[in-house]
C-alpha cells in the first residue's frame, strides 16, 4: 500500500470506528469492537475496499496506536477518541501528579474561561509528556501546552482512565 492510501485509510477507519459506524451500517459491541470481516465486508459494499492485510498494516505502523486487535484477531476497535459512547471497561487509576493538554492558541482563552472540555468526544484527552501534547496540538495551529493538576483533580473526585494506545 501507498503512503497516501495508508493515511487514507487510517482515517477512514478512525471516522467509522470513533464516530460513525453506521455510515457503513456496521454495528459496535458496547465495548466499541467490530468484527474485521463484517467492517472490510461493508467497507468494501460502501466504496472502500481494503483486505485483512491492509487493515493489520494500518494497525501495525500506527504511530499513534489509534487501533486495537483483539486477542483473538478476529476484532478491532479504536482505541480512544470517540464521539459515541462505548464502555471500554477500563478501570478509573491515580495519575501522575501533572498531565499535559496540547491545544491550539486560539482555543486557550475558551478552556481558561469555561474550563477543558471533550468537545465532540466522550472524554478530554490528556498526555503523559509535554512532547506528546505539543504534537496534539500543532494538528489544530499553534500549539499550547497547559499542565493539569492530575492528582489533586483525582483528590478532588476527578476520575482518570489510560486508553489501550497510553491516552
Amino acid at each position: 500500500m501507498l503512503a497516501a492510501d495508508i493515511s487514507q485509510l487510517s482515517k477512514f477507519l478512525s471516522f467509522v470506528l470513533r464516530h460513525k459506524p453506521d455510515a457503513i451500517g456496521l454495528t459496535l459491541d458496547p465495548q466499541g469492537w467490530a468484527s474485521i470481516a463484517e467492517l472490510i465486508g461493508k467497507s468494501d459494499a460502501a466504496g472502500t475496499r481494503f483486505n485483512r492485510e491492509d487493515l493489520l498494516h494500518v494497525v501495525e505502523t500506527s504511530e499513534k496506536k489509534r487501533f486495537t486487535i483483539s486477542t483473538d484477531g478476529q476484532r478491532i476497535r479504536a482505541a480512544q477518541g470517540h464521539s459515541i459512547s462505548v464502555d471500554f471497561g477500563l478501570p478509573a487509576r491515580e495519575p501522575p501528579r501533572v498531565l499535559y493538554h496540547g491545544t491550539a492558541t486560539r482555543f486557550v482563552d475558551a478552556i481558561l474561561s469555561e474550563g477543558l472540555k471533550p468537545q465532540t468526544r466522550k472524554q478530554v484527552h490528556l498526555s503523559a509528556d509535554e512532547a506528546t501534547a505539543h504534537r496534539v496540538g500543532q494538528r489544530h495551529g499553534n500549539p499550547t501546552i497547559l499542565v493539569v493538576e492530575a492528582m489533586r483533580m483525582h483528590t478532588k473526585g476527578f476520575l482518570f482512565y489510560l486508553a489501550d494506545n497510553g491516552v
